[in-house]
This record gives structure tokens, C-alpha cells and sequence, in this order.
């Protein structure tokens, strides 16, 4: 566990935090279909990626971790080599499991697929729905893990609406056409689009035509994927911890460097603009499709509230614990709504958003999706508070800490390993700060 019972000091820094989750991931599954060696420099080293090394090295790939790099020696399409009933674990891992589901719809042998306690309460229906009309079979737990997979030979192409704006339900429909004869073609509600610009990057066939509230991607067989070499961006999402704790400190400035701004990812920069806070982006640049700069962000001496559009929802899914902070800070009444799928993550999300507003003392009306938040900004905390019991969700535990840093009172916080799932350096940065 971790202590905290002093709020921290203002301060003005320039911080890296580490590369980008989904990027990271999608490098590797990519990497392993791929002929001949890709590289990746400042891959992601948290469990999550940990987990999709450990997975391809079970399906017969080569990778090397280095200090500074991770080299992987693909197989090309559908070439994994393992033995009949493989059993891989993706850990805690949502992203990991749902897209390598995709690779595995042409698996000759049957390979199971299994996760850790919180990974194993999340709906994989909304997954293997789409890959059965492909021709794959599944066995599994209600739509739960542990699932069986035993591909087919012959996949079908297959169209595919995706309504929840899940990245990774499109993703592993993708990743499952790259093998596929004909054209597979999905209609996605607007979701990170981090595996079309791979796509387009690696000029596999792709083709995305944009409406305003989804986009209609076509793509048929892929003969072969050449190596990815790829310099990894810092992670926005992590980034947003510091973007809040820096917003809510009084006197204080903090640049990021290097973070992927990509703009199905930036509804957190959309939303804290709307509230006040003051943040820029400095050299931008356009790395293999994806945008990158540094953000510079400022302390706001008042933070209004937000009546927040659902359509910025998909594009800030993994920051909305941290923005209820800036809510409960805010001169108003703040409302966000359509946030089932937060529940889908590794911890039901929005009960414990609530759950942290509750203890901190700010009122909140919350249903299964929406939440309501009266704030106030001149909240002052002296209470002792425990987190734990949060089925060691890293941004349950993330945004306990930052709640404590700018809040006050006396914390104790159970499960401080969490962070290792997507961001291992995040305790030392907040040590940095607090020097």
C-alpha cells in the first residue's frame, strides 16, 4: 500500500512518461505477422505488454527485450507454430485478449485463452460474435474466459456494424481479415484509430471512408506484412494523471514531452479545455500517421463545470476517473453521461468514480450510466480515507493518488503493484513532482 497525508507543493517541470499502451500492443501483435524483424524503441514495459510478449512466444516467435528496444522475429500471416490445447494468459489485459482473437480465427489447433481475476469478469461476446461468422468456433465461460478457440481454414469475409465505439471489437475484426479471401467490411462507430493508421502505414489493403458519426473500412487479403520499425510515443492516457494533478495544484506548470495527440485519443485535452484549464501543444509533429507534440499545461485558478457531449466519450474513455477530479473542483454542477461502457474496463468505473466522490465528500447522483457532480471548489479534506477492493485497477489506484495530492486528508491505498499493468514509472514521476 501506499500513505499519503500531505497535499503536494506547486511546482514547474518538464516530465516523460512512458510509451503508449495501445500502440505498444498493436507494434507487437503486427510485428509477430510480419516477415523478417521489426524494432520498437521505447515500447511500453508494463505487464500488460509483458503478457502479449509471453503470448507470441507460445505461438512460436522470437523477441528479444532489450534495455532501449524489443526486436521480433515475425512468422508472416497465420504463421504461429505451437502445439494442440496452448494455453495463453493475457494477464489483466482487455486490449491484448480481444486482438489477438483476431489473429487466432485461422488456428488449425485449439488454443485457450484465459486472464486474471478482473480480465475474466469482462464481456468477450461483443468479440466473439463478429469472428464466429468468419468461421471460427469458441468455447466459452458465458462470454466470459476462459474461451477455446479452434479456427477455421477457410475464413469467410464478413461486414460487421460496431455500435459501442470499441476500438478493440474493430481491431480484432481487422487483424481476423488479414488472412481472409474477399472484402470485410465494418461500419465502426468513431473509435481510436491506432490499427488503421498501422494499416496505412504498412500500405496493407485499406480502405476507410469517413461519415460523421462512423466510418465504413473495407479491406481484403493481405499477401504480407513488412517489418515495423517504430519509435513508440509517451501515452496520453498516463499523461492525463499529470495534466489534472497539474491543473488542481496552485503556481504550477508541467510540459509532457512526446505524447501521441492523435485525435481519437485527445477528448481529454477537448474536455479540460471546456473547463478552463490552460493547455497547449508544442512541436507538433506527424510520426507513421499519428500526431505527436508536447502539451503544456497550467494550474487554473477556476474551473468551470461541464454539461460533457457523449461524443466525446470514446476519445476519452480511460481519463474519465481522473476528469471527475477537475468536476469536483469545478464552480457547478458537471454531467457526463452515456458512460456504460466504462463499466466494461477492469473495474466497473463509474461506481467507483462515485465511490472516490463519496469519499472526498462531493455530492454525486450517479445511475448505471451518467454521473452527476455537484462541486466545490473550495473542498478541503482532514479525514483519513482507504482504497482498496478495487479489483487492483491501475486507474482506480492512479487517480486515488492524485485525489490525494491535490485534496488532502489521509490516505491509505491499497495494491500500489496495480500500476504495473500500464504505467510502472507513474510513483516515481510523482515523487519527481513533489521534490
Amino acid at each position: 500500500m501506499i500513505k499519503i497525508n500531505k497535499k503536494i507543493n506547486s511546482f514547474n517541470k518538464i516530465i516523460t512518461t512512458e510509451g503508449d499502451k495501445s500502440i505498444s500492443i498493436r507494434w507487437a501483435l503486427l510485428a509477430s505477422q510480419a516477415e523478417g524483424k521489426s524494432i520498437a524503441r521505447n515500447i511500453l514495459k508494463s505487464e500488460d505488454i509483458l503478457n502479449a510478449l509471453k503470448c507470441l512466444k507460445k505461438l512460436g516467435v522470437k523477441i528479444k527485450l532489450l534495455k532501449n528496444k524489443c526486436e521480433i522475429q515475425g512468422l508472416g500471416i497465420n504463421g504461429y507454430k505451437y502445439k494442440n490445447g496452448t494455453v495463453l494468459d493475457a494477464g489483466n489485459s482487455g486490449t491484448l485478449a480481444r486482438l489477438i482473437i483476431g489473429l487466432l480465427v485461422h488456428s488449425k489447433k485449439k488454443i485457450k485463452l484465459v486472464g486474471d481475476k478482473s480480465l475474466s469478469k469482462r464481456d468477450f461476446i461483443r468479440v466473439i460474435q463478429p469472428l464466429k461468422k468468419f468461421g471460427a468456433n469458441f468455447d466459452s465461460n458465458n462470454g466470459k474466459l476462459p474461451i477455446i478457440i479452434k479456427g477455421t481454414s477457410k475464413p469467410k469475409s464478413i461486414f460487421y456494424e460496431e455500435k459501442k465505439g470499441s476500438a478493440q471489437c474493430k481491431s480484432a475484426v481487422m487483424f481476423a481479415s488479414l488472412n481472409t479471401e474477399g472484402n470485410t467490411i465494418i461500419k465502426a462507430k468513431k473509435s481510436r484509430n491506432h490499427t488503421e493508421l498501422f494499416f496505412k502505414n504498412l500500405k496493407l489493403p485499406i480502405k476507410i471512408e469517413k461519415k460523421k458519426n462512423f466510418d465504413i473500412i473495407t479491406l481484403s487479403k493481405t499477401k504480407k506484412i513488412p517489418p515495423l520499425n517504430y519509435n513508440i510515443p509517451s501515452d496520453i492516457s498516463s499523461s492525463a494523471f499529470f495534466m489534472v494533478l497539474t491543473a488542481l495544484t496552485k503556481n504550477s506548470k508541467l510540459i509532457i514531452k512526446n505524447v501521441n495527440i492523435n485525435s481519437s485519443r485527445t477528448g481529454v485535452i477537448k474536455i479540460l479545455k471546456l473547463m478552463g484549464i490552460k493547455v497547449k501543444y508544442k512541436n507538433i509533429k506527424i510520426y507513421k500517421g499519428e500526431k505527436i507534440a508536447n502539451i503544456q499545461i497550467e494550474s487554473a485558478k477556476y474551473i468551470k463545470p461541464i454539461n460533457c457531449s457523449p461524443k466525446l466519450n470514446s476519445s476519452a474513455i480511460d481519463e474519465f476517473l481522473v476528469i471527475f477530479l477537475l468536476a469536483a473542483k469545478a464552480n457547478g454542477i458537471s454531467y457526463f453521461k452515456n458512460l456504460s461502457e466504462l463499466n466494461q474496463k477492469e473495474s466497473p468505473r463509474l461506481k467507483w468514480g462515485s465511490k472516490i466522490l463519496n469519499y472526498i465528500g462531493i455530492k454525486n447522483i450517479t445511475t448505471n450510466d451518467s454521473i452527476k457532480i455537484f462541486g466545490n471548489p473550495k473542498i478541503k479534506l482532514n479525514k483519513k480515507i482507504i482504497i482498496k477492493n478495487y479489483l487492483e485497477d491501475h486507474r482506480v489506484f492512479m487517480t486515488s493518488v492524485i485525489a490525494a495530492l491535490v485534496f488532502g486528508g489521509n490516505w491509505c491505498i491499497h495494491d500500489k503493484h496495480s500500476i504495473k499493468t500500464s504505467f510502472p514509472s507513474f510513483l516515481r514521476i510523482v515523487n519527481e513532482l513533489r521534490k
